[in-house]
C-alpha cells in the first residue's frame, strides 16, 4: 500500500489535488476555532454534558458548537436543505422532471439547495441565539444578535463553498470529506481522555485492547456493509437498426445491501436526543424520569433505537428506489431479467429483493450503531467513534479509495482495491 501512495504521489494532477484538499481541511479546522464575537463559550459547555442533541451536533460540527466558533453550526443546514430537497423531488412533479433533465437540471436543484442551506442556516442561527444559548450572550441587544446570527449563518455558507470547491478542484466528496475532518478531529481529546484513565487506574489495558479488537471487528464489519451488493443479471435482446445489430450484450443491476447509507442512524439518534435535550430546559420530576428512559443503554432507548432504524432504512430506500421505474427503463430498451417477463412482474421481482436486502442493511446498522453503547455500559469506557461516527468515517474513506483508486487506473496504475 505504501508503494500505491508513493506511485499515487508521483502523479502530478492527483497530488495537487490531495494537497488541495488538505490545505482546505487546515482553513476549515483554522476556522473551528475562531470565536463568535460577543458569547462566552464558557456558559454553554454545561449543556453537552451527557449524551443530547447538542452532543450530536457538536460531533458533526467537530466540537465547533461547543466552543461556539464561527462553524458552530457546521455542514448540518446543507444536510437538511438536501435531504428537503430529496423528499420534495418525489412530491413535486416540477422538480422530478428536472431532476431527470441531466446535468443542467442538477445544476438548477443544486442552486434550490443552496438557497435553502442560507435560509435554514439563518433560521437555526435564530433558534440557536435568540432562544438556546440566550443565556451565553455578553451583551443582550438586537445589534449583538443580528452579528451572531449572521456569523453563524456565513460560517456554514463558507463550509458548503469549501466544499464545492473540494468537489471542483481536490478529490472525494467535499461536503463528505469536511464531516470526516470534524469527527476525526474529536479522535486526539478522545485519546488523551483514555490515556488519562487509563494512568488513574479507572480502567485497564485488557478492556482498552478489547474495545480495539472489537472497534476493528466493527470496522470490517462496515466495509462490508457498505460494499456489499446483490447484482441482478440483466440480457438485452439483439435488435437490427439499418445494417448494425444491437443489443444482445449482459449487464446486471447492483443493489446495495445498505441503499440509504447512515440517514437511518442519524435519523434516529437525533429523534431519540430530543427528550433528553428537552429535559435540560424543563426540569420536572416528569421530563427527567422521561430523560433517564430515553438515556442510551437504557433498554426502551435500545429497543426505539432499533425500530427506528429499521423503519428509516425503509422509508428512505422506498423514498430512492423506484422499482417500477427501473423496470420500465429496461423494457424501453429492450432488456429483461432471465426468467421474469418485462414490466410488472420484474418490478414485483425487484421490490422483493430490495425488501430483503434493506432488513439485512438496516439490522447490521442497528448493530453497529448499538455496539458502542454496549461498550461504554460494559466496560465503562469513552468510544471515541460513536456508531454514526464510524460509518460516515469508512464510508468517506471508501469513497475517497475509489476515486483515487479510478485516478490511478486511468494512468495505468495499481490501486488500492484489488
Amino acid at each position: 500500500m505504501l508503494e500505491t501512495m508513493r506511485s499515487a504521489w508521483k502523479i502530478k494532477e492527483l497530488r495537487q489535488r490531495i494537497i488541495f484538499v488538505l490545505l482546505m481541511l487546515v482553513v476549515y479546522r483554522l476556522g473551528a476555532h475562531i470565536p463568535v464575537p460577543g458569547v462566552d463559550p464558557t456558559l454553554i459547555a454545561d449543556m453537552f454534558q451527557g449524551d443530547n442533541l447538542f452532543g450530536l451536533f457538536n460531533v458533526f460540527a467537530g466540537g465547533a458548537l461547543e466552543q461556539f466558533t464561527v462553524f458552530a453550526m457546521g455542514i448540518m443546514p446543507y444536510i437538511n436543505a438536501s435531504i428537503i430537497m430529496q423528499l420534495l423531488t418525489v412530491v413535486i412533479p416540477k422538480l422530478e422532471q428536472l431532476a431527470k433533465e441531466g446535468p443542467e437540471g442538477q445544476k438548477v436543484m443544486q442552486q434550490y439547495v443552496r438557497f435553502g442551506t442560507i435560509g435554514l442556516a439563518f433560521i437555526q442561527a435564530t433558534g440557536m441565539t435568540v432562544g438556546i444559548f440566550r443565556g451565553a450572550v455578553v451583551d443582550p441587544n438586537w445589534f449583538t444578535y443580528l452579528t451572531i446570527i449572521i456569523t453563524l449563518t456565513a460560517g456554514t455558507a463558507f463550509l458548503m463553498w469549501l466544499g464545492e470547491l473540494i468537489n471542483e478542484r481536490g478529490i472525494g466528496n467535499g461536503i463528505s470529506i469536511i464531516i470526516f475532518a470534524g469527527i476525526v478531529s474529536q479522535f486526539g481529546p478522545g485519546l488523551t481522555e483514555l490515556v488519562t484513565f487509563l494512568q488513574i487506574g479507572e480502567i485497564n489495558i485488557f478492556t482498552v485492547l478489547a474495545t480495539i479488537l472489537i472497534i476493528l471487528a466493527l470496522i470490517v464489519g462496515i466495509i462490508a456493509l457498505e460494499e456489499g451488493q446483490r447484482r441482478i443479471p440483466v440480457q438485452y435482446a439483439k435488435r437490427v437498426v439499418g445494417r448494425k445489430m444491437y443489443g444482445g450484450q449482459s449487464t446486471h443491476i447492483p443493489m446495495k445491501v445498505n441503499q440509504s447509507g447512515v440517514i437511518p442512524v442519524i435519523f434516529a439518534s437525533a429523534l431519540l436526543m430530543f427528550p433528553a435535550t428537552v429535559a435540560q430546559f424543563i426540569d420536572t420530576p416528569f421530563f427527567r424520569g422521561v430523560a433517564a428512559a430515553f438515556a442510551p443503554g437504557a433498554w426502551l432507548h435500545t429497543i426505539l433505537y432499533v425500530l427506528l432504524i429499521l423503519f428509516f432504512a425503509y422509508f428512505y430506500t422506498a423514498i430512492q428506489f423506484d422499482p417500477m421505474k427501473i423496470s420500465n427503463d429496461m423494457k424501453k430498451n429492450g432488456g429483461f431479467i432471465p426468467g421474469l417477463r418485462p414490466g410488472r412482474p420484474t418490478a414485483e421481482f425487484l421490490a422483493r429483493v430490495s425488501t430483503r436486502l434493506t432488513l439485512a442493511g438496516a439490522i447490521a446498522l442497528a448493530f453497529i450503531a448499538t455496539v458502542p453503547v454496549i461498550l461504554q455500559i460494559v466496560f465503562n469506557i469513552n468510544v471515541i467513534f460513536g456508531g454514526v461516527g464510524m460509518i460516515i468515517v469508512v464510508g468517506v474513506v471508501l469513497e475517497t479509495m475509489k476515486q483515487i483508486e479510478s485516478q490511478m487506473m486511468m494512468r495505468n496504475y495499481q490501486g488500492f482495491m484489488k
